[in-house]
């Protein structure tokens, strides 16, 4: 296929793609301004419309309704008919769910019985557990059990029915308990996050450090315009950022610079190859990256052993340099062996 048909072609099927999403999100909820469309969507409010264009000579019923409250709405009485999920869709529904986790939340009942009525729907021959089965999802890192979070289902409750939630954090030993409005779950790396509402800003709790929870008669007005995959990727990518406040230039051998991603992380990691200089004739390079500390930034070098060298800035070095030497003391035999 020439390039020009191949870039019309992929223009198309992404036009379409929208107007299915359009579609759907009128069909789900009811009325939708141009305005909250585009902003979900990705778009212009001009492309918007003229979308709403094309459904409506499509022959889908979009009705046009003006004033404050106004907006877009399917005519009332109509459905959309979009066919059934393909086998696909079907497994890939089946994938999507994490039992365990579903557990954790409270939901595992509802899960299973959300399972058994899309199974007995299913088309004849169609095998729902044959993804599932080539396909496991760990989400827990390496070396790490998951961490305990009785309270996850009461939360999860809140969060799902809109209340505020009491919670006494690790931080409030000696402070009433604080009230918040739940936005969402977050799981990361196998570890649950609680996004809130505090006053007038947005916090991030760690579950596990919550010690008491409880839900609040009075509800919640989530912000009409929240959301929460978008509020994480750029809170979460600000924390990284924002934790690391020094930098520093040190040397490193082949297999230090072999082993900078495992042992420091993508970002640091990142941070290096950039600045990293030519080896000299030992294979030794010269980088700069950001660390978190002077006391952090020490503990993480040193993971390093012997195929890192320190070289700014001086109290990073003399750090090291003084954990190295309480660290062989450590191994100084006296007497009957043992250190002294």
């Amino acid at each position: 296929m020439p390039p020009d048909v191949m870039y019309y072609d992929k223009i198309a099927k992404m036009r379409a793609s929208r107007l299915i999403s359009l579609l759907l999100r009128l069909h789900a909820r009811g009325r939708l301004t141009a305005v909250q469309v585009a902003a979900e969507l990705e778009v212009s409010v001009r492309t918007i419309y003229r979308d709403i264009d094309e459904l409506s000579a499509a022959g889908i019923p979009v009705v046009a309704e003006r004033g404050r409250s106004g907006g877009f709405k399917l005519l009332d009485g109509f459905k959309a008919q979009l066919g059934a999920l393909t086998e696909a869709e079907l497994e890939t529904l089946f994938l999507s769910a994490l039992p365990e986790h579903a557990a954790e939340l409270g939901l595992a009942g509802l899960l299973e019985s959300a399972r058994t009525k899309l199974v007995a729907r299913l088309p004849r021959g169609v095998d729902p557990d044959r993804l599932a089965a080539r396909i496991h999802l760990d989400t827990t890192g390496w070396f790490r059990t998951a961490e305990p979070v009785p309270l996850l289902p009461v939360i999860s409750q809140a969060v799902r029915a809109a209340r505020f939630l009491k919670i006494r954090y690790a931080t409030d030993e000696h402070r009433a308990a604080r009230t918040v409005g739940p936005l969402g779950l977050v799981l990361k790396g196998g570890v649950w996050y609680l996004v809130a509402q505090s006053g007038e800003s947005l916090r991030t709790y760690r579950i596990a450090r919550v010690s008491a929870a409880e839900i609040s008669e009075q509800a919640y007005a989530r912000p009409p315009r929240f959301d929460l995959a978008r509020h994480w990727s750029h809170a979460s990518r600000e924390f990284e950022v924002a934790s690391y406040r020094m930098s520093a230039t040190v040397r490193l051998s082949a297999r230090g610079r072999a082993l900078l991603l495992d042992l420091l992380g993508p970002y640091v990691a990142a941070a290096g190859a950039r600045t990293m200089g030519e080896a000299d004739r030992r294979g030794w390079a010269r980088c700069t990256f950001p660390l978190e500390s002077l006391e952090f930034g020490s503990r993480e070098l040193m993971r390093l052993g012997a195929d890192v060298v320190v070289e700014s800035p001086p109290e990073l070095r003399a750090h090291v340099e003084q954990a190295l030497r309480r660290t062989l003391r450590n191994y100084r035999v006296r007497g009957a062996g043992r250190p002294g």
